[in-house]
């Protein structure tokens, strides 16, 4: 026996309901989808067609072809600020992190007044980066800063560490130990989510402080590490304010980054095909060692109820 099925609209008081939800969700999202179009989509599209351009923000931008990648291929500069930058990224972050997640660990203890002591830690983290780099101008002083005065009380001759191409970046270094809050933030976060009851269990089977922490603090907190680790080496490579305020890239261009590189192409050479293609070179090294450190993550990352 044939059967029609019959397939009932809705009515129209909820027809209506359903339209209006539809139409106040697209009204929110317009703000952010029009913000990525303008301000991130489109100007991305346009540095790729500036690519093949000469164009020095005067007039009408040239076609040159391959000439920019062909600059950049034979531009020692840039060789230079890819060092820098690598040099900065790869000894900074770890260094960072493991202050991060001592401090972490200490402020993690249950004392009165801890808040307080998060607090300190943290506000440096909120300070303008350009109010800082002049704070810090006056600490690397070579004559009357405050770090040499403290290195001479135990008889260290004075050092010239924004002035010497040899101490340049690691002062860099050691000046954005400053900034870590954020990354302290989340390291607490992480171990204040650690069941105790791991850490008791531990104890009772005769595991002393040491064995807790690689055995239980450290493959918990794993998520954690990879995270700060991610977004410190990006943040790493997109290092600016600092060294164009402080040094402007000097010493003999010890502190020439790479994104002050591609400033002062644009902005000061005007050169802005030139300093596009530069752009999408340091965006595509960021996306290979951000691939790298997602395949790496598989092997020594632990997320709790997955297999390993």
């Amino acid at each position: 026996m044939l059967q029609v099925r019959v397939r009932h609209s809705p009515p129209p008081r909820r027809s209506r309901l359903l339209f209006r939800e539809a139409m106040e969700g697209r009204v929110f999202a317009l703000p952010f989808v029009l913000g990525f179009l303008f301000w991130w989509a489109y100007p991305m599209a346009y540095s790729i067609y500036l690519i093949f351009q000469d164009w020095d923000l005067l007039g009408e931008p040239q076609f040159v072809g391959l000439k920019n990648i062909a600059r950049l291929l034979s531009d020692p500069k840039v060789a230079r600020s890819l060092y820098n930058t690598a040099f900065y990224t790869f000894l900074g972050v770890p260094v960072h992190l493991l202050i991060a997640l001592l401090l972490a660990l200490a402020l993690n203890v249950p004392l009165r007044g801890i808040a307080v002591y998060r607090t300190v830690f943290y506000l440096p983290s909120v300070t303008p980066a350009v109010a800082s780099a002049v704070v810090w101008l006056q600490i690397f002083h070579p004559e009357f800063g405050l770090l040499n005065a403290f290195l001479g009380l135990f008889g260290i001759p004075p050092v010239k560490w924004l002035f010497e191409p040899a101490v340049a970046k690691p002062a860099f270094i050691f000046m954005t130990t400053w900034t870590i809050g954020p990354q302290i933030v989340v390291f607490l976060a992480g171990l204040q989510s650690i069941p105790e009851s791991l850490h008791e269990a531990a104890q009772i089977d005769g595991a002393n402080r040491w064995q807790r922490f690689v055995r239980i603090t450290l493959p918990m907190l794993s998520p954690i590490i990879f995270f700060n680790l991610v977004i410190g080496i990006i943040g790493s490579f997109q290092v600016f304010t600092s060294a164009f305020i402080m040094t402007g890239g000097g010493p003999q261009d010890a502190t020439l980054f790479t994104v002050l590189y591609l400033y002062r192409n644009g902005f000061e050479y005007f050169r802005m095909g030139y300093a596009s293609t530069i752009a999408w070179l340091l965006f595509w090294i960021i996306v290979f060692f951000t691939i790298i450190q997602f395949v790496l993550a598989r092997r020594w990352v632990y997320y709790e109820g997955r297999e390993r």
